[in-house]
């Protein structure tokens, strides 16, 4: 409402003013309502002083709602511009007729929607298909300097559809993924989507055909489409404060994906708009068949943020079963989407997605149907650990119901954990709720439960620094829990500092006596899950070995065998026990000292050693030499590391060992052969630091493993086998990049 100034001017903006929120307290009460994505829409019938502006029978009173969840990309704030800008060219759009702060009225389409014609998932006629191509292919006539000015960050070209797509992704990541990660960062931590992903997707846009930009709608769905009751085009576009300028195959593939053809019409789609642009903007259609994908691709990837945050917030202040049946469904479809064109890794199932949005809504003061108070998270502990004395099951209960309202900073995401760091009121320290979580792809046995290690560490009050077990129990819904003492920081809560570079003197020192420690731990307490062997550890060690292979998958096993290393059992086992081992005396053992399982501590007196679950019990110098396989360590290091290591240890945890060590370097190098082999197949946990190094010099390993077999690796021309060794500047790989188990 602006215009010339002046005593007349002002009354007449004030009395149209008055009579607009007239219009609007009407509305609010009497009219039709009708929800947008940020907006409520009132239709009521057109007021008498509005006469000269319009000559439809009812009007719509539209009243943007900045308090709602901002889920979606917008390239110009005010839809009222949008409509003015393509009025001339579209004149069938709606008209903004009035607009005073977050409150527009504008011309009302006098139809039915399509959706109410057509529903979702039902086949489209032939003859409205053709008439919504030629929708999105009306659009083009739009030309640039008539719409509003775009935002600094979009493309200078008008032609790079790559750009666009960059644009779009990174505008994901700024408008939507930013604006809601403190409240629900924590959340989609917890699903397995990561802080960077619409970032690496950005970064990941291939090349690109050129194709001229024009308006796009962007929102071209069944709910957004009317059926027209007057003369004129059949079909009308509606609520247009989505729409953007760039690439006319976004809007296709958009279009595509949110009308909810049946999967096979998508072809009669994209042929209808072919045909149809061919006619408006024919270069529009080049590399129509190779570039689709990539926007669909987008469009499947940026849904996820919207529909999880939803689902999550579609439960009310007290929600039934059924209702979280309905979130958790959605939730799993959003994932299942976004999962490749987001590379989502280990996506939870649903029963676990279940689990996650109970808490979530639980520790955000939502209620369950069955819950006595909003508070109540019930659980039951395993008798296994009893109440800790500093932690009594009231602790618990605040632990988990912390764990459900974690900012993302505060979950730390393993490949078998989901960990969260929280604080309990009257503990002066922060604990870690931690959950078993990824795909189950664990190719190597697991002889001891972690509690049982670190309940036998703490018994034994040796000087091995290592997370306190304070609760071992099950959560309402049936998943199981172990809260730990979390181990980071000194009173805070961050992500800790690991020796991913290798460790420094005095931390190898302190490893060595945390060693030494580990052998005066009673082993005796580890009774009820201890794995004793008929034959001695060199023996379980090539036997644990040998079994792994012969379980890998089919397709791991073929290219291991194109690659030359071993795949006959009885072939494997000659070459792994042409060696032998000195006896030693069988110790508590962590079992997997990589440089992500040591937390370096503030105060620079040493390490933490964190991640129990692939402890064991065998021969000393096992562990050392393991930990020396995984983590870089310079040549000084090794030596300083043998030298106090043979000097502290008792002469039973070390005979023989100037002879012994290289043997288990030999089985762990063929060991990450197979294993890193079968992430590469599986692509299974290679977000995770340790495995990304260890696949990254994939070469190296197949080289330092069929030579430690005394067979020659295979030549790699086979294009399929160049995908699984990623190529490494070999004078520039640090020793020991191997991920392990």
């Amino acid at each position: 409402m602006g215009g010339p100034s002046g005593p007349a001017t002002a009354f007449a903006v004030r009395a149209a003013r008055e009579a607009l929120g007239e219009l609007v307290s009407h509305a609010r009460t009497a009219g039709r309502l009708t929800r947008g994505h940020h907006n409520l829409n009132y239709i009521v019938p057109l007021p008498p002083w509005l006469g000269p502006l319009t000559d439809h029978q009812f009007v719509m009173v539209r009243e943007r709602q900045r308090s709602a969840l901002p889920v979606v990309i917008r390239t110009w704030q005010d839809e009222a511009g949008i409509l003015k800008a393509i009025g001339g060219a579209l004149p069938h759009v709606p008209r903004c007729l009035l607009k005073y702060g977050d409150i527009a009225l504008m011309s009302y389409v006098d139809g039915v929607p399509l959706s109410s014609v057509c529903p979702n998932g039902k086949p489209v006629d032939q003859h409205l298909v053709r008439a919504l191509a030629e929708l999105l292919a009306d659009m083009t006539q739009v030309g640039r300097k008539e719409l509003p000015s775009l935002p600094q960050a979009w493309p200078r070209s008008s032609r790079d559809s790559r750009a666009f797509l960059r644009t779009l992704a990174l505008a994901t990541e700024t408008q939507v993924r930013q604006r809601n990660w403190d409240r629900f960062g924590g959340l989609f931590a917890m699903l397995g989507i990561p802080e960077d992903a619409m970032v690496r997707f950005a970064q990941r846009v291939p090349a690109m055909i050129s194709r001229p930009f024009s308006l796009l709608h962007t929102d071209l769905h069944r709910d957004n489409v009317i059926v027209s009751y007057e003369s004129g085009p059949p079909l009308i576009c509606v609520d247009w404060e989505l729409a953007t300028y760039g690439d006319p195959l976004h809007d296709l593939a958009t279009h595509l994906v949110r009308m909810g053809y049946p999967e096979g019409q998508w072809d009669e789609a994209v042929d209808a708009w072919r045909s149809a642009m061919a006619l408006r903007r024919p270069k529009a259609v080049n590399g129509l068949e190779r570039d689709l994908r990539h926007y669909v691709a987008f469009e499947r990837a940026q849904s996820v943020y919207p529909d999880v945050m939803r689902a999550a917030t579609s439960l009310g202040e007290s929600f039934d079963q059924k209702d979280l049946d309905a979130a958790t469904e959605a939730v799993y479809w959003a994932l299942q989407v976004a999962e490749e064109p987001l590379r989502l890794k280990n996506v939870p199932d649903e029963k676990a997605i279940e689990r996650i949005l109970f808490r979530w809504n639980v520790s955000h003061g939502k209620r369950h149907s069955r819950d006595r108070a909003v508070s109540s998270i019930s659980w039951v502990r395993d008798p296994r650990v009893p109440e800790h004395p500093k932690f009594p099951a009231a602790a618990v209960q605040e632990a988990l119901f912390e764990e459900g309202a974690a900012s993302a900073d505060r979950v730390f995401k393993g490949t078998a954990h989901l960990s969260t760091a929280v604080r309990v009121e009257g503990v002066p320290y922060p604990v870690m709720v931690r959950r078993k979580v990824g795909s189950g792809n664990s190719r190597e046995r697991r002889f001891l439960n972690e509690h049982v290690v670190l309940r036998a560490i703490e018994d034994s009050g040796v000087a091995v620094r290592a997370p306190r077990v304070l609760a071992l129990g099950t959560s309402e819904l049936g998943d199981q829990f172990t809260i730990h003492s979390f181990e980071g920081s000194e009173g805070e809560i961050r992500y800790p500092d690991h020796p991913a570079s290798g460790l420094l003197p005095h931390e190898a020192d302190d490893l060595v006596n945390q060693l030494h420690a580990l052998t005066k731990v009673d082993c005796a307490k580890l009774a009820e899950d201890w794995y004793a062997p008929v034959a001695g550890f060199h023996e379980q060690l090539c036997g644990e070995l040998i079994r792994m292979v012969s379980e890998l998958p089919k397709e791991t096993l073929q290219l291991a065998g194109q690659l030359g290393l071993p795949t006959n059992s009885f072939r494997l086992e000659q070459l792994l026990r042409r060696h032998m081992v000195t006896p030693r005396r069988a110790v508590l053992l962590h079992g997997d000292l990589n440089p992500w399982n040591m937390i370096r501590r503030e105060d620079g007196t040493g390490l933490t050693l964190i991640d129990w679950e692939m402890a064991m019990v065998g021969d000393p110098l096992y562990d050392l030499v393991r930990h020396m396989h995984l983590t870089p360590t310079l040549p000084e290091i090794r030596t300083r590391m043998f030298d106090r290591w043979s000097q502290l240890l008792p002469e039973d945890c070390t005979r023989g060992w100037r002879l012994d060590w290289r043997v288990y370097r030999w089985i762990e190098t063929v060991r990450s052969a197979y294993v890193d082999l079968d992430r590469l197949v599986t692509r299974d946990s290679l977000e995770a630091p340790n495995v990304s190094r260890a696949v990254d010099t994939y070469a190296m390993t197949l080289d330092a493993a069929t030579a430690t077999l005394g067979i020659r690796a295979k030549s790699t021309a086979n294009p399929y086998l160049a995908l699984a060794l990623p190529h490494v500047d070999q004078e520039k790989a640090p020793a020991g990049n191997h991920s392990g188990a």
